[in-house]
């Protein structure tokens, strides 16, 4: 809806207050999220199965001044709510606590396994986008290459992927001897993670970008372009593949959580470093504090990405931001 001047001529709206105000709300929400996992994350420590004094003494011989002494080092006899109040703080400031196992920092020991993780999840993440623009790309409207693609994705999409790393490793580590059977010490040995971690979730965003990329395909202005002389390829990679992307784009959040979800098992199969490790590592030793670290940093993750998505649909569609403009006018 266009505003009138003084002058009886139309202004367009100013659309960029919407802007900020969308991205504020979205950064609202996120920290209500976070602030939902912490509290979640807290509650489920007082909820989980064991007493927590009890995995702190470990063989020790369990004596009334031992458990006092123990429960004052670590806070616990204080009421529940000043401990949930010195426990978000020390979140917010980025203290996790120390680990029951390890008795070191949480913080550091999650910081000094995340370059391997984010690693193995940028490539895989790489070989995910990368395989869905060339499937959707080359077989869109094309009926034979709709049905083999189909087959591919579906075959994909069904394996799980630590499954998946099992067979790679299978034939291109033991059998033809071209990729390391596990570590990291070079670029090689993240090849056969990258492909059994991204290869699934790519077969999901190539279905969901190959549909719009045929929507977009039958829309006037490809006839438009079509006329003017472009090529196929022209027309599918510059023009249509923009149009067809928001739906994939709505599907990063979810795919790089998946990424990360999945990399625990993964970097076990291939016998990585990482935040797979630590995490396993913990939970079966029910190290509470490495795994609640884990899972805030997934939350926040989400988060990010979430409010990043968000913010890149108004540069993707310039529709959006027009919407919001005349909303607000």
């Amino acid at each position: 809806m266009t505003v009138e001047s003084s002058f009886g001529s139309p202004r367009l709206p100013d659309t960029a207050p919407s802007w900020r105000w969308r991205i504020l709300r979205r950064l609202l929400s996120g920290a209500l999220v976070l602030w939902a996992a912490v509290t979640l994350s807290f509650i489920s420590v007082y909820l989980a199965p064991g007493d927590i004094v009890s995995l702190l003494m470990g063989e020790q011989v369990q004596t009334p001044a031992i458990e006092a002494a123990i429960r004052a080092e670590w806070g616990l006899d204080q009421p529940l709510y000043m401990q949930y109040l010195h426990y978000l703080w020390r979140v917010i400031h980025g203290d996790f606590g120390r680990s029951y196992m390890l008795n070191t920092d949480v913080s550091s020991l999650v910081l000094s396994q995340l370059w391997p993780t984010l690693k193995l999840t940028g490539l895989a993440l790489v070989v995910s986008l990368v395989f869905a623009v060339l499937m959707a790309v080359t077989t869109a409207h094309r009926r034979w290459g709709q049905r083999v693609a189909g087959s591919v994705e579906l075959v994909l999409a069904s394996t799980p992927s630590f499954w998946l790393g099992i067979v790679l490793l299978f034939i291109f580590s033991f059998t033809l001897r071209w990729f390391p059977v596990a570590g990291d010490r070079s670029f090689s040995s993240l090849v056969l993670p990258a492909l059994s971690l991204g290869l699934s979730q790519g077969a999901v965003v190539s279905q969901v970008l190959r549909r719009g990329l045929e929507d977009a395909l039958d829309e006037p202005f490809v006839l438009t372009l079509r006329a003017w002389g472009l090529g196929n390829a022209t027309i599918r990679l510059r023009h249509a593949l923009r149009h067809a992307a928001l739906p994939a784009v709505t599907l990063t959040g979810w795919l790089i959580g998946g990424l990360l979800s999945g990399a625990v098992i993964t970097e076990q199969v291939f016998g990585r470093p990482g935040l797979g490790k630590i995490t396993v590592d913990a939970v079966l030793g029910k190290d509470l504090p490495v795994v609640l670290a884990v899972a805030i940093f997934s939350a926040l993750v989400y988060v990010v990405l979430s409010t990043l998505v968000d913010v890149l649909y108004l540069f993707i569609d310039p529709r959006l931001r027009d919407t919001d403009g005349e909303e607000n006018s």
